[in-house]
């Protein structure tokens, strides 16, 4: 066992971004899953959504961003599974190196690819019409909300790159988490959605999530919705990262 944990991470983490360079389409892609999703909101159906008032585009980047972390999130399973079966972390495990720097290269890999595709998403936005009042300190806890809740996926996504049996059954279980802010007020006010729909809408971690980073970017107090947020984020990533430690440990044994 290392005693050097950061040292091994940042070396394994090295070698995990250089994968990514060599292969840049991987953040392209998922970014454009959420960009064609902006066009399509903004100039199809944007029109007949009634948001309240204000441009739907700046009502709706909130929803795309958390989208785009969900659909890259997926990589981190699919890079982690490859790894698995082409018996590269069978080798890690048989080096010095702290156990699991492995698995925090993988997930810091996924937080710093994940960020490009947000920034090429908000860039498109801004082409597409969208404003913010916000200021630096807002920017920074919008980008602090993101962050967190990216590395509670991408922990999350680590547990089926260690269990699946195939490349598909890798990257499918991010397909839920895409559909998520469709029930939520991402797209529209959760005041149309019908009872059951909207109380399932009003308390799942996309909402809060969303309303969070919508009133930080018009410069509006937040209130209760950022605590909401950071709770949920904060507890989805403890209990991702000790299921992934749990079964990594196992799948080590």
């Amino acid at each position: 066992m290392s005693a050097r944990p950061l040292a091994d991470t940042t070396a394994l983490l090295g070698r995990s971004l250089r994968h990514v360079l060599r292969s840049p389409d991987t953040v392209v892609t998922t970014a454009v899953t959420p960009v064609a999703l902006l066009l399509v909101f903004v100039y199809v159906l944007g029109g007949a959504i009634e948001t309240g008032g204000g441009s739907y585009v700046d009502y709706l980047l909130p929803g795309i961003l958390v989208v785009t972390i969900a659909s890259g999130v997926a990589y981190t399973a699919y890079r982690l599974f490859l790894d698995l079966q082409g018996g590269i972390l069978e080798r890690f495990r048989s080096l010095p190196i702290a156990r699991t720097s492995v698995l925090w290269a993988h997930v810091l890999t996924s937080v710093v690819a994940t960020a490009v595709s947000l920034v090429l998403v908000v860039a498109v936005a801004l082409l597409m019409g969208f404003r913010s009042d916000a200021g630096l300190l807002a920017w920074l806890g919008i980008a602090g909300i993101l962050a967190l809740f990216t590395l509670a996926l991408t922990w999350l996504a680590v547990v089926p790159g260690l269990t699946a049996t195939t490349v598909d059954g890798a990257s499918a279980f991010s397909y839920p988490l895409v559909f998520l802010p469709f029930v939520s007020s991402a797209f529209v006010p959760t005041d149309s959605m019908p009872g059951p729909v909207r109380f399932f809408a009003e308390h799942q971690p996309v909402t809060a999530i969303v309303d969070a980073i919508r009133s930080l970017f018009a410069g509006q107090p937040v209130g209760a919705d950022l605590w909401v947020a950071l709770a949920w984020c904060t507890g989805l990533l403890v209990v991702a990262f000790l299921a992934a430690r749990s079964v990594y440990a196992r799948t080590a044994a």
